[in-house]
């Protein structure tokens, strides 16, 4: 035999011995007196031992029966403190949470509101993993991961909490700016050079969106492409081209005044900020409370931009 059958029949030998008798353990118990005698009985066919002597007037431990309790009463107070520690865990935020979020977000203010949280809970870890690949929060063992997608979003088995949107908009260096006369149309950036995101099919092209929802599409051929929005963002800087980049990413270069926001009525249709994780069924208040940050956060952010 490897190991007992019902680790619960642990628990109610314990209450026996406690108790002193078959009758105020069941009581204690809630259960019927002739019920917990046949549990403890196929407690020691199984083990093969008797653990108790019985009279129809005492009850007292065999010297294995006294080994055994030790045992048991140390399992029990185990079970008791792994309950108590997952009542606390319920019961405010602590413990480690594991989180996955693209580099360009966690560079746009994600990264400070991740920090704010952790410093507000002291009790709380966060494992965070800054990747741009799509993690599996399954099988990762992630408690969520954070996404930008354009909407619709795609079915899914994951459960999905929206935080916030995300917009790109054309910037450019002030120095290249200062070469050019100031655009009025997308077309008037013909004469300027331009960055853009790698393009699998080496085809360039960007569709905007004005204010009454009339989507331009422009082809160009840039100077840089790149999969990494942080390189784009520093070649923009640096006078390179013009560049399509998240508002976010670039909010706080617009109002230091290293990067000017061209044509303001232009921008990409909202990609939908969002988190998904495998379920809302039992989220344990550190990653509640995360998440509620974050939706929180992305709110002050949108104020500033």
């Amino acid at each position: 035999m490897d190991q007992i059958t019902d680790l619960n029949d642990l628990r109610l030998f314990a209450q026996v011995v406690e108790h002193g008798s078959f009758t105020a353990a069941a009581r204690s118990l809630g259960a019927q007196t002739s019920k917990l005698s046949r549990r403890i009985r196929a407690l020691e066919e199984e083990l093969g031992v008797r653990l108790l002597n019985r009279t129809s007037r005492s009850l007292s431990l065999t010297e294995t029966g006294r080994q055994f309790y030790q045992h048991c009463i140390a399992l029990v107070s185990e079970s008791k403190a792994a309950k108590d520690m997952v009542d606390q865990t319920r019961s405010k935020p602590q413990g480690t949470v594991r989180i996955s979020c693209p580099v360009a977000l966690l560079n746009s203010g994600v990264s400070s509101i991740i920090s704010q949280y952790i410093q507000d809970n002291p009790q709380v870890q966060v494992l965070l993993d800054a990747t741009n690949r799509r993690v599996d929060v399954v099988e990762e063992g992630l408690d969520f991961a954070i996404r930008v997608r354009l909407p619709p979003l795609e079915n899914t088995d994951l459960a999905v909490r929206q935080l916030g949107l995300s917009i790109q908009i054309l910037v450019a260096g002030t120095e290249l700016a200062a070469r050019h006369p100031a655009p009025n149309s997308i077309e008037s950036l013909r004469e300027w050079p331009t960055l853009s995101m790698a393009s699998g099919s080496e085809k360039f092209v960007w569709n905007l969106t004005n204010a009454n929802g009339q989507v331009t599409s422009w082809t160009h051929q840039p100077r840089l492409a790149t999969d990494d929005l942080a390189s784009l963002r520093i070649a923009a800087i640096g006078g390179l081209g013009v560049a399509v980049l998240p508002r976010e990413l670039v909010a706080a270069d617009i109002q230091a005044g290293t990067l000017r926001h061209l044509l303001p009525d232009l921008s990409t249709t909202p990609g939908l900020v969002h988190a998904v994780f495998p379920t809302r069924r039992g989220m344990v208040p550190a990653v509640r409370h995360l998440l509620d940050a974050l939706v929180a956060g992305f709110e002050e952010l949108t104020r500033t931009w």
